[in-house]
């Protein structure tokens, strides 16, 4: 792992968020402010092509880096903090350290879970506090999930409380081979799964090119944002399960009035919830980890 934080520094060009808004079907807010998440656009690392492993992913000078060869890398999740929103057109620093990793094991496996923590400041000010979750695995992926596991809108979420899930609003995003293209060029994302339809099926055993992470996490934003109408203060989303090109993808609101507040997910056409996000919009029962 890099145990030195990696520091960057750029001016948050308006030309990224406008090409983001093309790709999600959005608007980019007015006032030159910019939505939750969005900011994923930003502050990239850009490593050297050499620097690059078999599977695309970077192998040094990086946060994280891989802890051992021939481990499949999978983005499990995060929360982020936003303390003050994010201008266009103006200087940011990210700043990003891995932090403690853990091992466990699951059906695939032997896994490792690193967390990486970030920290954007513009105007000498920290505005974006952010964790993401990385996990390492070995062996081949478990796609099992991915044509099983239907969950129904009005069925018990694993936190025991009944969910009424609603998609009429934003009923879907059209995953196309391109999109997929454009969303890793605009990430600076390499990794292959994404894009190389022969390794995503033969190397890392998956049906087909794999969704992106983050691309959820937008989506599911996007749609909170649009229900209420204003930013979120704190997102904390989980990428439960693998969704592969061909399958769908459905975002829905859920309601949930014993906590008083609107999440969202992911499903693709046979119902099954493959990603989540929780969001809050006041500093009323965030924690530690921000949400």
């Amino acid at each position: 792992m890099t145990a030195d934080p990696i520091e960057r520094t750029e001016v948050l060009a308006a030309d990224r968020a406008e090409a983001l808004a093309d790709l999600l079907g959005a608007d980019s807010h007015p006032d030159s402010i910019l939505p939750p998440l969005w900011h994923w656009v930003y502050l990239l690392d850009r490593p050297r092509t050499s620097d690059l492993g078999p599977d695309g992913h970077p192998v040094r000078g990086v946060v994280p880096t891989p802890p051992g060869p021939g481990q499949r890398r999978r983005f499990a999740g995060g929360r982020v903090r936003i303390l003050r929103p994010l201008r266009i057109g103006m200087s940011a620093t990210r700043r990003s350290r891995a932090g403690v990793s853990t091992v466990k094991h699951g059906r695939s496996g032997r896994m490792e879970f690193v967390t990486v923590h970030t920290e954007i400041a513009q105007a000498g000010e920290v505005a974006v506090v952010e964790e993401q979750d990385v996990v390492y695995l070995d062996g081949p992926p478990d796609v099992s999930a991915a044509s099983s596991s239907r969950r129904g809108p009005s069925d018990p979420s694993p936190r025991g409380r009944t969910l009424t899930v609603e998609f009429g609003q934003i009923s879907s995003f059209t995953v196309t081979p391109a999109a997929l293209f454009r969303f890793s060029a605009l990430t600076y994302n390499a990794h292959r799964i994404h894009y190389d339809r022969d390794y995503a099926r033969g190397v890392e055993g998956y049906p087909d090119l794999v969704v992106h992470g983050p691309l959820q996490a937008l989506l599911m934003s996007e749609r909170l944002r649009r229900t209420a109408d204003e930013f979120p203060v704190a997102v904390e989303f989980r990428l439960v399960a693998p969704l592969v090109l061909g399958q769908g993808l459905h975002v829905g609101s859920i309601h949930e009035p014993e906590l008083m507040q609107v999440s969202a997910l992911v499903a693709d056409d046979n119902g099954r919830t493959v990603a989540t996000m929780r969001a809050k919009w006041t500093e009323a029962g965030l924690g530690a980890e921000g949400i």
